[in-house]
């Protein structure tokens, strides 16, 4: 009950710090900047909920079972992109999936920063990615215990993550470590066809 109401009221101040914390880039479109923030908690929360199955396992995580607890995150990351016009990606330094490395000098940046301050969860920039200019939300990942059965120690690793990544970089972490960071690009473009839509 404590997470859930603790994720309510981040969420509630994210949104919030969107609106007044960064408000030449609220004013242009809040509601698809908050509805960014507040589909990104979701996802998080999906992410930590079904990590919790991995805390108490009496078995080792199997590649079985990273399809029921990370790949509905991939699915789920995917589905907001296609469904808003968006670009949600996980990124992290020490990566295990190379697609999820930094993809420009920002994103490595905003791990920088996340990396510099802990208390700091989210934040957006202004910038162009991929020859479109935009906005983009970055928000931060936290290890949490659940996550050391296929992110602790190097030697512990589960077999199949051993046979499947061999340059694995996702490892050594404890709890509270910054794991990565989800990065949220909304192209003006989108953000415009939003806004026009809603003043018809």
């Amino acid at each position: 009950m404590f997470r859930i109401l603790s994720k309510v009221i981040l969420s509630f101040s994210l949104i919030m710090l969107v609106v007044l914390g960064y408000p030449t880039i609220a004013q242009a479109q809040p509601a698809q900047l908050a509805k960014a923030v507040q589909e990104i908690e979701n996802l998080d929360a999906m992410r930590s909920g079904l990590a919790d199955y991995l805390e108490d396992a009496p078995e080792p995580p199997t590649a079985e079972t990273m399809k029921q607890v990370c790949k509905p995150v991939g699915m789920k990351a995917m589905q907001l992109s296609k469904e808003n016009g968006w670009q949600v990606k996980q990124i992290a330094k020490k990566y295990r999936n190379p697609a999820h490395q930094p993809d420009n000098l920002e994103a490595s940046n905003a791990l920088s920063t996340f990396e510099q301050a802990p208390e700091l969860m989210g934040f957006w920039e202004k910038e162009t990615l991929n020859d479109q200019a935009g906005t983009r939300y970055y928000r931060r990942i936290n290890v949490e215990a659940s996550c050391l059965a296929c992110h602790g120690l190097k030697d512990n690793r589960p077999q199949f993550v051993k046979d499947n990544y061999p340059q694995d970089l996702a490892y050594n972490f404890q709890v509270g470590d910054l794991r990565g960071m989800y990065a949220v690009f909304i192209p003006d473009a989108v953000q415009q066809s939003v806004q026009a839509a809603l003043d018809d």
